[in-house]
């Protein structure tokens, strides 16, 4: 479990390097058009620190798969949020954001909080899961990102909403991924798990969440954006483990408190990064 959860934190720190990254190059690219998806995706691509924030967003993901194979999905998606950790000191150090307090606090908040969850963390027992929470879980997020797609398409809606809207629809489809990645990894030998309905679910979702992000980056406010999508990722990521894996939440009284109090200062402290922040440089 330590493993996964180093893991984890790796990921954490390359997923948002690669988002920043990304944001750098998507500005750069052309609008992106639905009706048009391989030529948009094709343009995004040929922007450099696009496609170098992809390279690294590929090898994050296959630290993250590693992490949801050794440790317990909430935990590693607890791990993933405190990335807003890097966020922020990659943003302000690197690429000319400026935080103010009230970002500073979020990402102190949200530290705080994954050190309660790093020292209550308990041992995963034998891989559980309802197939009948599964796919009311998977369906019932698929719908709502799904459907928060097609609310941001409204003609009257300002592009921050828009990217506020795509930016929440990303990262609850991210969290939709990950819970049938996790779910294929316990999986009952290879062919069963590549032949598993789960396995386009998880396509699906990323293909929906990748023009999502992207057009998010384009049109939203770069922070504001990488971090309400990395919320919305771990917030639906950790419920589908809970009621699809039946987690724990923790071990005895204390540690089930603890863990609970734990996960509040994580969202809450990530809640207040997401503010409008000015780029001091370009």
């Amino acid at each position: 479990m330590i493993l996964g959860l180093s893991f984890a934190l790796v990921c954490a720190l390359g997923t948002n390097l690669s988002s920043l990254f990304k944001a750098r190059g998507a500005v750069l690219a052309r609008p992106i058009q639905v009706r048009h998806p391989l030529r948009s995706a094709a343009e995004l691509f040929r922007q450099r620190w696009f496609a170098i924030g992809w390279i690294l967003a590929l090898l994050a993901w296959g630290l993250h798969i590693e992490a949801l194979a050794l440790a317990p999905l909430s935990s590693v998606q607890a791990v993933l949020s405190g990335g807003l950790v890097f966020l922020a000191v990659l943003a302000e150090r690197f690429f000319g954001f400026h935080l103010g307090r009230r970002q500073w606090a979020g990402v102190t908040i949200t530290a705080a909080g994954l050190a309660v969850i790093g020292l209550t963390a308990t041992s995963e027992g034998p891989q559980r899961s309802s197939l009948a929470a599964l796919i009311v879980a998977e369906t019932a997020i698929l719908a709502f990102g799904v459907g928060l797609v097609r609310i941001s398409t409204r003609r009257d809606l300002e592009h921050r909403g828009e990217a506020l809207l795509l930016a929440i629809a990303a990262g609850v489809l991210f969290g939709v991924s990950d819970v049938a990645i996790k779910y294929l990894t316990h999986a009952h030998g290879p062919v069963f798990g590549l032949l598993s309905p789960w396995t386009l679910t998880a396509l699906i979702s990323f293909v929906v969440s990748f023009y999502a992000s992207a057009r998010s980056l384009q049109i939203g406010l770069a922070i504001e954006v990488i971090a309400i999508t990395s919320v919305a990722a771990n917030l639906s990521a950790i419920i589908g483990g809970i009621l699809v894996f039946g987690e724990p939440i923790g071990s005895g009284a204390v540690g089930v408190i603890g863990r609970v109090l734990a996960f509040g200062l994580v969202i809450a402290g990530a809640a207040l990064v997401p503010a409008p922040l000015r780029a001091t440089s370009d």
